[in-house]
């Protein structure tokens, strides 16, 4: 061996990976056993994804129908009641078809576990449930049964029920973001930080959405404001994922993932740029910019959902990640 050759890999000195010996193998290429991934991806089918987009908007518009009632406002309130209700009863029956099983929904209610943010997440959606229902219940009573007595008490709670439903609406926008980024899905893993506000700004953003779509111009007020605080906060977000240092970020920012989540980007800010200006005298513009809220928020929660099961067919995502752990302990250590 030359004095170059022994200086380079020698006894006390390191290679190029961070090692203080030779190796005698070479590097390894990223191909995994029999040309399976290294990670078995996600079996979940679309209802996952539209799981997650139909539950944040249960939250947005349960949050804007709570402060529209508190304003004065009952159209718009109205609206969110009962788009967010309906909401609830989608994302409900998406949870528990991709359950497989109805009894597994059921199971999840025996133990509470804080650390188990699915356990956590059941519990919040099970205590979210009967505001929103009563509150839904409320607006959707006949005439002649408003001025009953069981109706004038079913009114009467509709306000603390929607209350108590917006209470618990950003727990019910955020844990879903915090259940993907707990598994081992290196997409969704390294964008633990970042997702929750994703899936936050998104929510509010659909939720206004809705009620720029359902409610008159002159109570749409708060859903114009919600729909422009909530885009900026998605895409302030989404782009702080997109530019995450490491070769993860390249299951956001290229193919089908990419697609997907920059025609929401375009679409969120389509939509809060109406909200601004033309939603705040067109009943029109404001019922196109609600749309493009919606559907803008369908898209990010499919792209992210695409970013994830693409991160672990390639093993690159997951081997390379771990080299690099592997040789920042190395450096540091030595």
């Amino acid at each position: 061996m030359s004095r170059e050759g022994a200086g380079r890999h020698g006894r006390g000195g390191r290679d190029d990976d961070g090692s203080r010996e030779r190796s005698m193998v070479p590097k390894a290429t990223f191909r995994s056993y029999y040309g399976r991934p290294v990670l078995k991806p996600p079996v979940w089918e679309w209802k996952v994804p539209a799981y997650l987009f139909t539950g944040g908007l249960s939250a947005g518009s349960a949050l804007l129908a709570a402060g529209a009632d508190l304003t004065r406002r009952p159209e718009l309130a109205r609206a969110g009641r009962i788009g967010g209700f309906g909401a609830l009863l989608v994302s409900t029956y998406l949870l528990v078809a991709d359950l497989g099983r109805p009894e597994r929904f059921h199971h999840m209610l025996r133990v509470a576990k804080p650390s188990s943010p699915m356990s956590m997440g059941t519990w919040i959606l099970v205590a979210y449930g009967p505001g929103s229902a009563l509150a839904a219940a409320a607006e959707l009573l006949p005439a002649g049964v408003r001025a009953s007595l069981p109706g004038r008490l079913l009114r009467m709670a509709a306000r603390p029920a929607g209350l108590s439903a917006a209470l618990l609406a950003p727990g019910l926008a955020s844990y879903t973001a915090v259940l993907l980024s707990q598994t081992a899905v290196p997409a969704w893993h390294d964008a633990r930080r970042e997702l929750p506000f994703v899936f936050t700004g998104s929510a509010a953003a659909s939720g206004a959405g809705l009620g720029m779509l359902l409610a008159p111009v002159a109570e749409a007020g708060p859903a114009r404001r919600l729909g422009v605080v909530g885009a900026a906060a998605e895409l302030v977000a989404s782009r702080l994922v997109d530019r995450r240092p490491g070769l993860v970020t390249e299951a956001y920012t290229t193919g089908r993932p990419h697609r997907l989540r920059q025609a929401s980007e375009y679409l969120t800010l389509g939509g809060a740029l109406t909200a601004l200006t033309l939603a705040r005298r067109s009943r029109a513009a404001a019922a196109a910019g609600g749309l493009a809220l919606l559907a803008g928020s369908v898209l990010q929660r499919f792209g992210t959902f695409e970013a994830g099961v693409v991160s672990t067919k390639d093993p690159a995502y997951v081997v390379k990640p771990q080299r690099e752990r592997l040789a920042a302990r190395a450096e540091g250590g030595g």
